[in-house]
């Protein structure tokens, strides 16, 4: 039975459980993923726990949100003046966008004052956590054209292509 190395292609059958700031809990129904380890990027939890691993392993991998969408930073809650904003867009709970001077102003509305807003300029999906569970189902060496166009496909996102 191979174990997965750098290169080899590695299929996984997961499920996740998105562990939300405010608490709650958001499952998703069960996937399945093939990739090549260590050449397509897989977030650092998955790719320590997968190293060595065999055909039929099963275990459970914590990610955290600094490997996803980051942490929510406090520092980053603020209360701004009201004047210059769109009045009729500030309501709370929602985001409000604006273009100010050739840049996207965006926040979430927290609470509404008389002259200031109280704004959350931490991104939308900041402080998520996740919980797989995963079952490696497939593992082979990967072929040479495999990693090549892998390879090219990184390289791509890596710069914004895809």
């Amino acid at each position: 039975m191979e174990r997965i190395e750098p290169e080899s292609m590695v299929t996984i059958r997961y499920t996740m459980v998105s562990h939300l700031p405010d608490g709650t809990d958001k499952p998703r129904a069960e996937e399945t993923t093939s990739f090549i380890y260590r050449v397509e990027r897989q977030v650092p939890s998955l790719e320590s726990a997968l190293s060595g691993r065999r055909i039929g392993d099963r275990f459970v991998v914590h990610v955290p949100a600094e490997e996803l969408y980051g942490d929510r930073d406090p520092a980053l809650i603020r209360e701004i003046p009201t004047e210059g904003l769109i009045k009729q867009r500030l309501r709370e709970g929602q985001y409000y966008r604006q273009i100010r001077r050739s840049c996207l102003v965006s926040f979430k509305v927290l609470e509404l004052r008389p002259d200031t807003v109280l704004a959350d300029f931490n991104k939308p999906m900041a402080g998520i956590r996740v919980t797989l569970e995963v079952e490696v189902i497939a593992v082979r060496r990967a072929e040479k054209e495999e990693i090549s166009a892998a390879l090219e496909t990184e390289h791509k996102k890596s710069i914004g292509c895809e």
